[in-house]
């Protein structure tokens, strides 16, 4: 079963083209007190518990691109998908909704889950929730997709990409796909009070192309509860 019924068109390259834990998860903590660094439980914990589930910017009631992307590799609705700094967004219970049987969620604040588990109620039970800083994580499973809308444009320094790039290549092996969502290189230079690194396509694409082969690099316009456009580059990449 696809992800979304019928066909989805391809992209154009941007070139210019309560649940259970995670099981056998190792549970670590953030490395940095940081208060500028995304890699911040204390930060991403205070957002979560001062704000309302639909004020937070990135909050939309259906998580269209997200399901628009995995649609366009016609990736089945029963692989297995890590959604990495997932918080309170809606991709899961969607995914849940179309049969999926093989879901885990990672973010490094553990408040980030409270609302999805409050909404899934006891269909949270089919999730792996995991309370994990994606730059020291190293999972001991694999998945056929890694899913980050907008974690990645938080490691804004070498260090922090290179900790998220070894999390994704141990998570993932020949043929597993990765779904990713920045900034565009227009977009905001801060998101919830901390800077940000924007990509362009090519941009995106650079920074996984040792390991991973592009399929669709596109742009999507996200508008926040406020009202604001935020320009994203989408990628859809898949592992050697």
């Amino acid at each position: 079963m696809a992800i979304l019924p019928g066909p989805v068109m391809g992209k154009t390259l941007i070139s210019e083209r309560g649940g259970r834990e995670k099981k056998g998860a190792t549970m670590t903590e953030a490395t940095t007190d940081d208060p500028e660094s995304g890699v911040n439980a204390e930060h991403w914990g205070r957002v979560y518990e001062t704000t309302a589930d639909d004020a937070v910017s990135w909050y939309e009631p259906e998580p269209r691109a997200s399901l628009e992307a995995l649609a366009l590799a016609d990736i089945p609705v029963r692989a297995s998908l890590v959604d990495v700094g997932a918080g309170s967004f809606r991709l899961v219970e969607h995914l849940l909704d179309r049969g999926a049987t093989d879901l885990t969620v990672v973010d490094i604040a553990s408040s980030a889950f409270e609302t999805t588990r409050s909404r899934l109620g006891s269909r949270a039970s089919k999730v792996d929730w995991l309370v994990a800083d994606v730059t020291q994580w190293r999972p001991d499973r694999l998945f056929e997709v890694w899913h980050d809308r907008a974690v990645f444009h938080f490691m804004t320094e070498p260090g922090q990409r290179d900790g998220y790039g070894a999390a994704l290549r141990t998570a993932t092996s020949a043929g597993s796909w990765l779904v990713i969502a920045t900034f565009a290189d227009d977009g905001p230079e801060r998101c919830s009070g901390l800077p940000v690194k924007r990509y362009s396509g090519p941009g995106l694409i650079a920074e996984f192309a040792s390991d991973f082969v592009a399929h669709d690099v596109w742009r999507d316009e996200h508008r926040s509860p406020g009202g604001a456009i935020q320009p994203f580059t989408w990628a859809v990449m898949r592992r050697r």
